[in-house]
């Protein structure tokens, strides 16, 4: 038996969870695993559904039968295969605690994902990528060269076949080719201070002023810098007693948890972008299993 994902977005009717249902039974498939949305603000509803094919159905029978629902719903929507591994592209600059987590995931198969390869602007993680097997590519980014840089980058994406980019606390600005280009496959972290504390030490800043909270935002990249729509944030508490290196420090763990929770969701189809929004689906029993230990 073969595991599917159905992702589905259209204008909110009557009847669309009756036929999706019934397509899936006639079929011979078994849902395991439902999640729907109605956003009453802009009319539009979102499902993703998790289902097993009992009777041999392939993603192929299943895409054409059903697009005649499809069409008379106006969805957009899409069959995925859930044994087929996306393809990311990582990207990091000198702060390597969430490539190192990543990778981490990565190699105990917590995160399910093909690395295809990790681009830099430096050389402080080249050794740690390539003892992996990972291709390692080093893009020299100036402000004289920017345009070829991302040139450069351009080229990696489609050799790779990356579909999706993740900047691993990658400290240089994305062009709006770019990010048009692979809009809603771009996935970044930052800290929460934002924009209260700007510049290249925030969380000096943030113990300057006494701030009792650490956070940290995942989002899709836009060509509005870190104003994408938020796809998962969290928080860790703080107290007068802890100096700015603890919040350094505790803000990196927030941060690698954070953007790998993002990721997680992302690669299993639970992100639906919203508008400036997000409709971010909770994980389907067993998701999150790892294939060992460590």
């Amino acid at each position: 038996m073969k595991n599917y994902v159905l992702t589905v977005t259209c204008r909110s009717t009557r009847g669309i969870v009756a036929a999706i249902s019934g397509f899936l039974a006639e079929k011979g498939c078994n849902i395991i695993d439902s999640s729907q949305f109605d956003d009453l603000d802009t009319g539009k509803f979102f499902m993703r559904v998790s289902f097993i094919s009992e009777e041999t159905a392939d993603r192929a029978l299943l895409t054409e039968g059903f697009a005649a629902i499809a069409e008379k719903f106006s969805m957009e929507w899409d069959i995925f295969d859930g044994q087929d591994r996306m393809k990311v592209l990582l990207m990091v600059s000198r702060f390597g605690h969430c490539l190192n987590d990543l990778l981490y995931r990565w190699r105990i198969g917590a995160l399910p994902i093909d690395i295809v390869g990790v681009v830099s602007n430096h050389f402080e993680y080249q050794k740690l990528v390539v003892n992996d097997d990972i291709p390692f590519h080093h893009i020299k980014v100036t402000k004289d060269n920017k345009p070829q840089a991302e040139a450069q980058l351009l080229e990696v994406v489609e050799s790779s076949g990356a579909e999706l980019i993740v900047l691993a606390r990658y400290m240089q600005v994305l062009s709006d080719q770019l990010c048009s280009k692979m809009s809603g496959k771009i996935i970044n972290i930052h800290h929460s201070f934002l924009p209260s504390f700007k510049g290249a030490n925030p969380y000096k800043q943030a113990y300057q002023r006494g701030v009792k909270l650490i956070g940290a935002t995942a989002h899709y990249v836009t060509g509005d810098l870190d104003e994408g729509p938020i796809i998962e944030q969290d928080t860790v508490r703080i107290t007068h007693a802890q100096s700015p290196d603890d919040y350094v420090s505790l803000g990196r763990d927030v941060e690698s948890q954070v953007l790998a929770r993002a990721i997680h969701a992302h690669i299993h189809h639970r992100t639906f972008i919203n508008g400036n929004r997000t409709v971010v689906f909770p994980p389907s029993p067993g998701s999150y299993a790892s294939e060992r230990m460590g």
